[in-house]
């Protein structure tokens, strides 16, 4: 009797989530701080445990993936905005969605693209509960945005926040295995660690807008060195994408001649890091950090606290890259 509760209370769960999803109303809905869908899905399902017959659970919707993956496209586009605070209020909603992703075969790589994620909107909670938001001006103009947390304050959460998260399982069957690729490649292999943060280690993970595998390469880099996308798509083979990615950071560092910039570039592109730097008359990172869009703003201190706590050395004093 309690399993099938569960799976009547897991049926109409997917069946409000689709439903949200198809009207709109989960987006629009979660940037409102009283918002919380755990809460309200708990509620749906007490709900049908006292109400429904249980010899309709055949009949229940289940979550659209269609709408979820729109959905997943529209939450992207805010980490490429510009405010990491604005994310906060997205939290509740990845985080109930996300198993649902993951229950279902078609969403699954998008679940593990999200899953890393997930701590990006607890950081980004974290800093609307301590940075005060700007003082009130004229009533009449548009409030002003709060303003984003220094690189300092970035790199110094990103260190709590990676203190406390376990070694990846996943890690296991891939770290020895691609860091000989790295070091080929002539950059640090301390460097494969940016796969935990693009994607827990999961080659399935799969991002809205194309970014697949490991490393996360979208498919024009991808190509640019050297792999396939059809008819087999070697960046969800670890190894092919180790390569790739590998030296799509050392070209990234003879560049820009610093890994913070390189990560940053790695993230966003090249190009946006290469037009910040230019417009700010800057060769530093932190200079142009709060310019850059919101996942790269988190993007790079995450991946510095994750060498620091898995390698135990510092993004800033790793070896520079082969010419």
């Amino acid at each position: 009797m309690k399993s099938r509760s569960r799976q009547i209370c897991s049926a109409w769960n997917g069946c409000l989530l689709s439903l949200w999803l198809s009207t709109g109303l989960l987006f629009a809905q979660a940037q409102e701080e009283s918002f919380n869908l755990n809460e309200m899905l708990r509620g749906v399902a007490v709900w049908a445990q006292e109400n429904l017959d249980t010899n309709r659970l055949s009949t229940l919707p289940k979550l659209d993936t269609k709408q979820a993956r729109q959905w997943l496209r529209d939450f992207q586009e805010r980490f490429s905005g510009e405010y990491v605070i604005n994310l906060a209020a997205f939290r509740g909603t990845a985080e109930a969605l996300q198993p649902f992703l993951q229950s279902y075969s078609e969403t699954k790589p998008y679940a593990a693209w999200l899953k890393p994620r997930l701590d990006y909107l607890k950081v980004a909670e974290e800093f609307s509960f301590s940075i005060p938001p700007p003082k009130k001006g004229d009533p009449d103009q548009t409030p002003t945005p709060i303003p984003n947390p220094s690189p300092q304050q970035q790199r110094d959460v990103w260190v709590k926040q990676v203190n406390v998260s376990p070694w990846p399982p996943a890690a296991s069957n891939y770290v020895s295995q691609l860091k000989p690729i790295f070091a080929a490649a002539g950059v640090p292999a301390e460097l494969v660690w940016i796969a935990e943060v693009e994607s827990a280690f999961d080659p399935s993970a799969s991002s809205p807008v194309g970014a697949a595998g490991l490393f996360q390469l979208m498919p024009e880099t991808a190509k640019r060195f050297g792999l396939s996308t059809w008819p087999r798509d070697q960046r969800y083979q670890p190894e092919p994408s180790a390569r790739a990615s590998a030296q799509y950071l050392r070209f990234l560092h003879a560049k820009f001649k610093d890994w913070r910039l390189a990560v940053a570039a790695y993230n966003c592109g090249e190009g946006r890091v290469q037009r910040l730097l230019t417009r700010y008359n800057s060769q530093s990172y932190d200079d142009i950090a709060t310019y850059l869009p919101a996942e790269t703003q988190m993007f790079v201190p995450k991946v510095e606290a994750v060498i620091a706590k898995r390698e135990g050395v510092n993004l800033m004093s790793l070896g520079i890259a082969r010419q």
